[in-house]
């Protein structure tokens, strides 16, 4: 037998309809593992074995929350299980899907996490499946790691790494990945890697040396103190006024070119915010761009010029995890910075 650990976090696949709305339920969770028991899913050579360290909707997560699950993974025997599948809501799963990965990049077991888009009880719900092909996954594929499983709109199950999963769309509840490219699908039951230059191949995991990320549940930090702002024409800056209230970093998005407005001088002016934000001593990063070595927009460079760092070849979740995570590592910017820039944690990194 192979006993499998599901740690059970809240979201709509441990919810129920109550009254008008979804919410979280305390025996919604446990549900599941009966549902899957009586279906035609149920494998006969696994054991599940069942803890639940948080239960809420995902939407209300905080930095807190995933400390809380990240010291109730630590303190795991990870040698008992063959791997542990933890069920999430799917508002927050890519964010969650990226701290994790960091912060577990060493496991010698799969971590899986999964989600639903509507709760058990409803025919539309794909969130049985989900979890059936997340246990297929932890006890066949034999890689270690963090992972996401969940199926598009094709009805195909994806398989994302964990710091590769990008933010599911409104009106289609689909999640995306860098370039559209999962790290494979499970089909019949099987996991099949894809085979693309940017994919590490499975053998890599097997063969992955220990994470240069060493934190335990007494040193462990998350900042909280990073504001995502993201551009669309007519965004007045004036309106960020940070100083009462100052973040230790500001993450910016971009459009898909690598932009945002460059003009020199005005509320507009992204230049100009950070350059009042350098002087009060907030960093500010900007993300994504592909690769900072290929030509890039005046505006683009404008906005380095200006004092951004930047971050490059990751997602938005990616990098705002990880500068989560490092400025609460490290009270020194300097640090914080290099760590947020340089290090290489999880296959964060979108490249050939």
């Amino acid at each position: 037998m192979k006993p499998i650990l599901v740690v059970f976090t809240g979201g709509t696949i441990g919810s129920k309809r109550q009254g008008a709305g979804i919410d979280v339920d305390q025996s919604g969770a446990y549900t599941l593992i009966d549902v899957y028991r009586n279906s035609s899913h149920q494998r006969e050579d696994i054991v599940l074995q069942a803890v639940q360290p948080l239960n809420l909707l995902s939407e209300n997560l905080t930095t807190d929350d995933w400390i809380a699950l990240a010291t109730a993974l630590y303190g795991l025997d990870s040698a008992l299980y063959e791997g542990i599948i933890i069920t999430h809501g799917s508002d927050t799963l890519a964010y969650s899907a990226s701290m994790m990965a960091y912060l577990f990049a060493s496991t010698k077991i799969p971590i899986v996490l999964t989600a639903s888009n509507y709760p058990l009880a409803d025919e539309r719900s794909n969130g049985l499946r989900n979890f059936a092909n997340a246990i297929h996954f932890v006890a066949d594929s034999g890689l270690p790691g963090v992972f996401a499983v969940y199926e598009d709109d094709q009805g195909i199950p994806q398989v994302y790494l964990g710091t590769r999963m990008t933010q599911a769309i409104s009106f289609t509840d689909q999640f995306g990945s860098p370039y559209g490219l999962t790290y494979g699908t499970m089909v019949d039951k099987a996991f099949h890697w894809r085979d693309h230059p940017r994919n590490p191949k499975p053998e890599a995991l097997l063969t992955r040396t220990k994470s240069s990320l060493d934190w335990d549940p007494e040193t462990l930090r998350l900042d909280s103190g990073i504001v995502y702002i993201r551009p669309y024409p007519g965004l007045n800056y004036s309106f960020y006024d940070f100083s009462v209230n100052r973040p230790k970093a500001v993450l910016h998005d971009l459009h898909h070119s690598g932009t945002a407005c460059g003009i020199e001088e005005g509320p507009y002016s992204l230049p100009h915010f950070i350059t009042r934000c350098t002087a009060l001593g907030i960093d500010v990063y900007i993300c994504p761009i592909k690769d900072r070595s290929d030509a890039l927009y005046s505006s683009s460079l404008r906005l380095i010029e200006a004092g951004a760092i930047v971050i490059e070849k990751l997602s938005i979740e990616a990098a705002l995890t990880k500068l989560m995570l490092a400025y609460g590592q490290y009270n020194d910017h300097a640090l914080a910075k290099a760590f947020a820039t340089d290090s290489a944690l999880y296959y964060e990194h979108n490249e050939v």
